[in-house]
This record gives structure tokens, sequence and C-alpha cells, in this order.
């Protein structure tokens, strides 16, 4: 009896993707739970929360992270139910630029699958290099002669390594990523748990609950902590913790096409990843707030969270969590490269990347071999400017301008699609996951807070990092306004000069599916 209700949500889910005018090419093999588990591991508080947070610490202190953890959390949530809406309607491997283009037209799919495409990538880099920061250290306090060698090398060549590592688990261990995806999330239940205890029973003394709502201004911006240049500032940049941490549940789209019962499956997983994920969060970074007895030692550190464990907690439990961590940040990684060759995939079958017959070709296993070597092959390239850091300083400012190009490369895909379903109105066809009437209030404050962080983001992180200052050294710049801009320019360019003559959007691959076809022509 079961096997005979899978096989009719196979067919209901062939079928609907037929509809929207695609082949059954990758395997459907994942349950709800796995569609679900690879957001929840992509978001990974066992990431995010560790890497980013000295941004927040240094850009607003425990403030940023007590009352702006769960603030911005909220808007990410209404964000992530306008996009489940959309998911429910069109499952489709391609997701985001895919709704854009059917709401829209060409013009909006092309913005929206670059945007997307760059932001996975970006994300990818950056949860790899974090989990080598992190596997780095841990390595390290088990070897002196490692722990006293060149940091920056050390950490890039174990990045690569754990870039190439995820790329072969992504090739050749196809049929058990739904089941590591799955063990992904208990991993992060049960370590986040574990790492809040060992926090909680670890330190001989803990912060008062005051403490919560101090503020500090280590960014090198204004004076103090209560002028205007740190409210309007200093504190919003320190929100990038959250807004970081939080994202790539659009995984839970790129990867429907995979998933059983994905018009709902899929909605659901996507804004429930969103939700646990920031009650999680929160849980864990109010226990490094208790557990940051020795403030000083933090500070310099430059606010990095280790030097929480290391002040507070015994060598052997400061080991521990830093492990916990570091395997939490690798299942992530893995995550990241299965949605961002999906993407890839996808993008590629409708004609829009360079080489799109390569990229867009699946192996016997039916896996996007080609897009998961290309994708991690650029990944590797955009994150070489991590090889320099500040003087003065461990953490290149690299990585926060490879953590903003992939905040802005996604939100900005997200607002796209949610802004056209907001002006589509009642023509918009849901499926069997809507709003409702709420659609309307929900997609304004999504499309309003995505707008603001994207400025945000793109603004010097540092004061020597802005032209003109004294001080400047072009290895403190936030780049990522160059890159996504350099982007921007480029896919417009592009589009203007070559494709909008030959994109035209979604491709049916159900009528067409010879290897020497033509350009791609529009679903109905």
């Amino acid at each position: 009896m079961a096997q005979a209700l899978d096989d009719a949500d196979h067919d209901d889910d062939a079928k609907r993707l037929a509809e929207l005018g695609y082949k059954q090419e990758l395997a459907r093999t994942w349950s709800g739970f796995s569609n679900f588990a690879i957001s929840f591991s992509i978001i990974s508080i066992l990431a995010g929360c560790f890497t980013t947070f000295s941004q927040a610490w240094n850009n607003g202190g425990p403030l940023a992270i007590s009352i702006g953890w769960p603030l911005i959390s909220a808007f990410i949530l209404i964000i992530g139910f306008c996009m489940a809406e959309l998911v429910s309607a069109y499952p489709t491997a391609g997701g985001i630029y895919w709704w854009a283009a059917k709401l829209g037209g060409p013009v909006h799919g092309w913005f929206t699958g670059w945007l997307n495409l760059i932001g996975l990538i970006a994300v990818t880099a950056s949860v790899d290099y974090g989990c080598a920061t992190f596997l780095n250290i841990t390595i390290g306090r088990f070897s002196d002669s490692w722990a006293n060698g060149n940091a920056l090398r050390q950490t890039f060549l174990l990045f690569a390594i754990v870039l190439v590592l995820h790329a072969l688990i992504n090739i050749f261990s196809h049929r058990l990523i739904s089941l590591l995806q799955n063990v992904s999330v208990w991993w992060h239940v049960f370590g986040a748990a574990a790492v809040v205890l060992i926090l909680i029973f670890g330190p001989s003394k803990h912060q008062s609950v005051g403490f919560l709502f101090e503020t500090f201004n280590h960014s090198g911006f204004g004076e103090g902590d209560s002028g205007p240049a740190f409210w309007l500032y200093v504190l919003p940049l320190g929100f990038l913790l959250t807004q970081y941490t939080i994202t790539g549940f659009d995984a839970c789209a790129h990867v429907s096409e995979e998933t059983h019962g994905a018009a709902r499956t899929a909605a659901r997983g996507l804004w429930q990843s969103i939700f646990y994920s920031a009650i999680g969060g929160w849980i864990l970074l109010l226990s490094f707030l208790f557990a940051a007895t020795n403030v000083d030692a933090v500070n310099a550190e430059g606010g990095f969270v280790g030097a929480i464990f290391t002040s507070s907690l015994s060598s052997s439990l400061a080991t521990v969590v830093f492990g916990i961590s570091t395997i939490g940040q690798f299942f992530c990684g893995m995550s990241c490269v299965t949605s961002m060759s999906r993407m890839m995939y996808a993008f590629s079958r409708d004609g829009a990347v360079p080489g799109w017959r390569l990229w867009s070709k699946v192996d016997r296993n039916r896996t996007p071999v080609n897009a998961i070597i290309g994708g991690s092959g650029v990944a590797l390239l955009i994150t070489l400017p991590a090889l320099y850091a500040p003087e003065g300083t461990t953490t290149p400012v690299a990585f926060l301008a490879v953590v903003s190009i992939a905040v802005i490369g996604l939100y900005l895909a997200f607002l796209i699609p949610i802004w056209l379903r907001l002006r589509a109105g009642d023509s918009f066809q849901p499926g069997p996951w809507t709003l409702g009437r709420k659609y309307k209030a929900l997609s304004w404050i999504a499309v309003i807070e995505i707008a603001i962080i994207s400025i945000y983001f793109i603004l010097p992180i540092a004061p020597a990092g802005v032209p003109g200052n004294k001080d400047f050294a072009w290895t403190s710049v936030n780049y990522a306004p160059i890159a996504v801009g350099a982007v921007l320019v480029g896919i417009a360019l592009w589009w203007h000069l070559s494709a909008k003559h030959w994109f035209a959007g979604p491709r049916r691959t159900v009528d067409d599916m010879g290897d020497d076809v033509g350009r791609p022509e529009p679903v109905a």
C-alpha cells in the first residue's frame, strides 16, 4: 500500500513538472523531511552563528544579538512565507528565476537567475571557508607546530580541500546525499544542544541578564556607543550575523524536482527551516553571551567567538565545541554544493549560462556532475583574496565581503519574484500552500526589508575601507559592491546586447528533448 502511494505521488509530481514544461530527469527520491533538512543544514546555526558572531559583537555588541536576532529572524520568516507560496505553485529546480520568468518575463528571469546563482556560489565559498577556519583552529589545538603556522595560508589550503571533498561527495555519493541531509539535521539539533549545555555547566560563572542589552562599538566608526552613527550605521551592520546565517533556504525549491509531494512538502520545509533555525540559533547565541565573562579576551581577538570558549571553558571542553561546530559546518557546505549545483543545472537547462550544454548534462546516476565541478571552481576563485588580511588582523575582510555578496545576491533574487507576485495580484494561481489575502501585507514587508539590507551590506565594513581615509587599505575594502555592481552591469549589458535576442525564459523539455535543440522556447 505504501509503495502504491509513493508511486502515485511520483506520478503526480512528474505530471505537475510536465505541466510546467519539464521532463523528470533528476531522481525523485527525497522525502519531505529531506527537503526540509537541506535548507535547515544550509542555514546551519553551527556555521553562521559561529563564523559571523564577530560582526554583531563589534557592530552593536550583545544588543545586536539578543534583540537583533529575533527581530531580523521575524522579517526573514515573512520572506520565507512569501517564497513558500511561490514554490508551492511552481515546484521546479530552477525555483527563484523560474518564478520570476513566469510572473514577469524573460528579463526578470535573467536577472533573478544570475543573482541567485552568484549568491549560491558565494554562500558555498563562505561556508566552506568558515569550516576551514574552524578546522584550522581545531587541528592547532592538537599540534603546536600547526598552531604557529601561517593561519591564512593554512586556512585557504583547508578550504580548497573541504570544497573538493564536498564536490566529490555530491558527485559519487548521490544516493547518500538525502540520507546525509537527515543526519545533518540531527547533528545540528543535538550538537547545538550539547554546546548550550557545555556553556551552561562548563564556565565557573556567567554574565547577568543585563549584559544582553549592553552595546559595543568596536567598528571604528563614530565615537562611543550611543551616537547617531552607532544606531543608524554601526548597529545595522551587526545584523549581517542574522541575515547571513538564515539564508540558503531556497534550497527547498532547488531540490523540489527530487522531492515527493513537492507542492506541499517543499513549501512547508522552506518556512519551517527558517522558523526552527531562528529559535535554535537564538538559544545558542544567548548561551555564547552568558558565557562571555571575559569581555577583554573576546575584544582582543576581534570579537572572535572562539575567545569565549577558550576563556570560559577548560581546554578539552573548548576543543569539543570547536569540533561540533566544524562538523556542522562541513555538513552545511555539503548541502550548499547540492543546492548550488541544482540551480546551475536548471539555469543552464534553459540556455542562460555560457557552455549551457555542458552544465545541464546529468550522468548515468542522474547527477549534474559538470555543474557541481563548475560551481565549486568559481567558489574557489572568488575566495582567493582571503589569502590576504589587513595588518594586525587574522580575519580577512574578503571573507565578510563574500558573505555580503551571498546575502545581497540571494535576497535580491528573492525580492524580484516576491515583487512580481505582489504585482500579479488575483491573477496569480496559487498551489496547495497559499497565503490567501495576507500576501499583500507580507509581500510589501519582504520587499522593503530586502531593499534596506541590500543597501547596508554594500557599505564599508571598516574605516580603512573608506576611499579617501588616511588609513585606507585595499585589504580592508568591502568588495561586495564592486562584485555585485560589476555583475549587475555585466548581466544588464549582456541582456541588452545579446541575451534578449535568444533567452526566452524557461524552455520546454517535455516536447523538445533532443541534444540538437535550438534556443529555449518560452513555457506557455
